[in-house]
């Protein structure tokens, strides 16, 4: 069923054709009309601040690494902000092989290159850190629901309790506890870094522009803003630390990553730079704390991508608390 956000950001498209929706969810909805896409920010995003990042994806530094917007934010579009893009060809999930690891790592690296004392301001701190409290703030929180009197009678596909209210979540809870403070948002890192980041990189964050096949740039700026370069590095890695991204590719985002520059990990060929080590935990544990609020409040159940988190939480929790050399503190 279309929602009545979806209905006003189709008639802001002023297209001629029949508007798609690409999402439409509690933190972001998007409706795309021929070659021009209207984004429906999170209502949790100061509108400010996103005016400044929308300013910077716009400046003449970032040309080739962040797709421009078509001008500042319109809104409140009931109750959210929004902006225009132009439309990109994503990455195509049905062709792994095809996946631009190499590209993704580049772009990551020019980011972190852009001068950010040169950059329209006052610029936010990339959201990194703040995500990843907020989804365990999220998964506690599940935990306060109280549970059904009479849960129904289970079937052979029912996949059991509320996955919340199991040892899962506590697992989860044990293996945040085991991450260093501030890479749980809770105080200021000791020796901190302020470079441009985007704050939540992933392949899902690539398109081509021109469509369809012109060069590949970034996109989606809500989390963009000064901080820890190696949290952009953090959900590749998790992924090859969990086994969900093949070595091969993670190693050619790092190497995309080294021959373009990249100051958040040392030169070499290293496949596990210790500057990675920390935020890849981070970004670990709030994949799985945000696949357990998801089953528990319905809106999927848990996968095996899902299953595997869960069992590198299990690690996480049996490790060290990432303040020893090798910990990236």
């Amino acid at each position: 069923m279309r929602t009545r956000l979806v209905d006003r950001l189709a008639e802001l498209s002023r297209g001629a054709g029949e508007p798609v929706v690409i999402a439409d969810g509690p933190d972001v909805t998007v409706v795309r009309d021929g070659g021009t896409v209207l984004k429906a920010h999170a209502p949790r995003l100061d509108p400010a601040a996103l005016a400044v990042r929308l300013r910077v994806a716009a400046h003449p530094l970032l040309a080739g690494i962040l797709l421009a917007p078509l001008g500042g934010l319109t809104g409140p579009v009931e109750g959210r902000q929004v902006s225009r893009w132009p439309y990109g060809t994503t990455v195509a999930p049905d062709a792994p092989e095809a996946a631009p690891w190499r590209a993704a790592g580049r772009l990551t690296a020019r980011l972190h290159a852009v001068p950010a004392d040169r950059l329209p301001g006052p610029l936010p701190p990339m959201s990194g850190q703040a995500n990843a409290a907020r989804a365990l703030a999220a998964l506690r929180a599940t935990l306060t629901v109280p549970a059904p009197r009479a849960p129904a009678p289970r079937t052979p596909a029912d996949p059991g309790p509320a996955p919340a209210r199991t040892p899962a979540a506590a697992l989860v809870l044990r293996a945040w506890e085991r991450l260093p403070a501030w890479a749980r948002d809770e105080e200021p890192r000791a020796r901190p870094r302020a470079l441009l980041c985007h704050g939540d990189l992933h392949l899902g964050q690539l398109v081509r522009h021109p469509a369809p096949d012109g060069p590949w740039h970034l996109i989606d700026v809500d989390d963009l803003g000064l901080g820890e370069p190696a949290w952009d590095l953090a959900r590749p890695a998790a992924g090859y630390a969990t086994g969900l991204i093949p070595a091969a590719d993670w190693a050619a985002f790092l190497a995309g990553y080294r021959a373009a520059g990249g100051p958040a990990v040392a030169p070499g060929d290293d496949l596990w730079p210790p500057e990675v080590d920390v935020p890849a935990r981070a970004l670990t544990v709030q994949l799985a704390a945000r696949a357990l609020v998801d089953a528990v409040t319905g809106v999927r159940p848990l996968d095996d991508t899902d299953h595997d988190l869960l069992a590198a939480c299990a690690r996480i929790a049996a490790m060290g608390d990432g303040t020893r050399p090798g910990g990236a503190t």
